[in-house]
């Protein structure tokens, strides 16, 4: 594939959902989960957006900013970010990462309901034992390498 056909398919096709969050600053809840819709051409936008923060608990918090956010909210928005598009496939680098224990364990919880009601696969990356326990299948890396299957 060339680059603008990868590019397409990771518009289309994929989600991610970082660590760090990566939300823009500048921009709203609202604008920061309409970006990756307005970017793959979508029409409704805004109101795919609106909708997806009001199933992730933010539906109160459109207008605000990153900043205005607790970490769980910004994690929650990114979680929105990354679903909003229906991908095939959401890739999750630490979600709970950094947050607190109550604040991770429903953050965890939204990314296992939304993967159930979209059909989304996910991939969790995590050094979570307990985490890693509750997924269908968990693969563990050392080195980089493959050590174990489950």
């Amino acid at each position: 594939l060339g680059e603008d056909d990868r590019a397409s398919l990771r518009a289309e096709k994929l989600g991610f959902v970082f660590q760090s969050f990566q939300l823009l600053p500048m921009l709203t809840a609202l604008e920061n989960v309409m970006l990756p819709l307005e970017l793959a051409g979508r029409g409704d936008a805004r109101r795919r957006a609106a909708e997806v923060l009001a199933r992730v608990g933010l539906g109160e918090r459109l207008q605000h900013t990153p900043l205005q956010l607790s970490g769980g909210e910004q994690q929650r928005v990114a979680i929105a970010r990354a679903f909003a598009v229906g991908p095939s496939l959401l890739l999750a680098d630490e979600p709970t990462g950094n947050l607190d224990p109550h604040t991770g364990e429903r953050v965890i919880q939204l990314l296992f309901d939304l993967n159930r009601e979209q059909g989304t696969t996910l991939v969790l990356v995590t050094h979570d034992r307990e985490l890693a326990a509750r997924c269908g299948r968990v693969l563990s890396l050392r080195d980089g390498r493959l050590v174990a299957a489950a």
